[in-house]
């Protein structure tokens, strides 16, 4: 049979697949932005609502498919109420100034992070004092910040000293930094069972492979036994980073450069733009 791909390739059909592949990806998304959150509980619960829906009309149950009709209508009222500060933040995040400005302010944060993070790191790795910090990066944490005490505190590398410093209330666990603050101390964080873990390594280098392992987290381990620094993230285990390897890291990871490079061009136009309404006046 031969397959006439003039008439398969119209726009229709190209805009069909357009279609479809913008609806897969908001859905990958969404599933990726909601993994390791509560919300995650609720999305399963609507595809089960979804499936009792299809399996029900199917067979010919009227009553149930009815019952299922109605969760539906009301669930959408209920979801806005439920998650009502989370869409309005959305919003507000949406309408909050042009995308070039909003990616600066981000970068902005995150440099200031990062040298938080790099003046703790070296005072810490330098007296060998353990330290177990992770970063949230897409996939939410909830499940591991409600296992540590709340501190929604600016990020500062004495801080992350203080909290870190042996024998005190917070030292024992990882901090976890959600949005460029320290969300929580005291964190516990799910413990890698790989026999790839060099054996020499401890209870905090499990947890941060751990939490690599089911997130996209960054963590940052300091070894209290030699002061080594590593790194983690997508179930790779980064070890014995000098202070340029892990700062190299860090902004390759938490820095848009793309924003950062639009930006100079953007400042570099409007400055021209500037100086010829200057030589327009004179």
């Amino acid at each position: 049979m031969n397959l006439n791909w003039g008439n398969l390739l119209t726009l229709g059909n190209l805009v069909n697949v357009l279609d479809i592949l913008v609806v897969w990806f908001v859905i990958y998304e969404l599933i990726v932005m909601l993994r390791g959150t509560k919300a995650i509980q609720l999305f399963r619960g609507v595809i089960l609502i979804l499936v009792v829906k299809v399996i029900s009309s199917y067979f010919g149950l009227n009553t149930v498919s009815w019952l299922m009709d109605q969760v539906i209508n009301w669930g959408v009222i209920a979801v806005i109420i439920i998650f009502q500060p989370e869409i309005r933040r959305g919003l507000e995040h949406l309408g909050r100034g042009s995308l070039f400005v909003r990616m600066r302010h981000e970068n902005e944060a995150a440099n200031r992070m990062i040298a938080g993070l790099d003046k703790a790191i070296q005072y810490m790795s330098k007296r060998r004092i353990g330290a177990l910090m992770t970063i949230q990066q897409d996939t939410g944490l909830e499940d591991y910040i409600e296992t540590g005490i709340k501190l929604d505190a600016e990020l500062t590398g004495e801080l992350l000293i203080n909290i870190f410093i042996p024998n005190t209330p917070l030292h024992d666990g990882a901090v976890i930094i959600r949005n460029n603050r320290i969300a929580v101390a005291a964190a516990y964080l799910p413990l890698s069972e790989s026999n790839l873990i060099p054996k020499e390594l401890g209870t905090r280098h499990r947890a941060a492979v751990g939490i690599s392992e089911v997130t996209d987290a960054l963590t940052i381990v300091i070894s209290e036994e030699t002061g080594e620094v590593s790194i983690t993230k997508n179930n790779e285990l980064l070890r014995g980073l000098t202070q340029e390897d892990y700062l190299k890291f860090l902004k390759h990871e938490l820095v848009n450069e793309e924003a950062a490079t639009n930006h100079n061009i953007l400042e570099t136009a409007l400055d021209w733009v500037d100086q010829r309404l200057h030589r327009g006046r004179r």
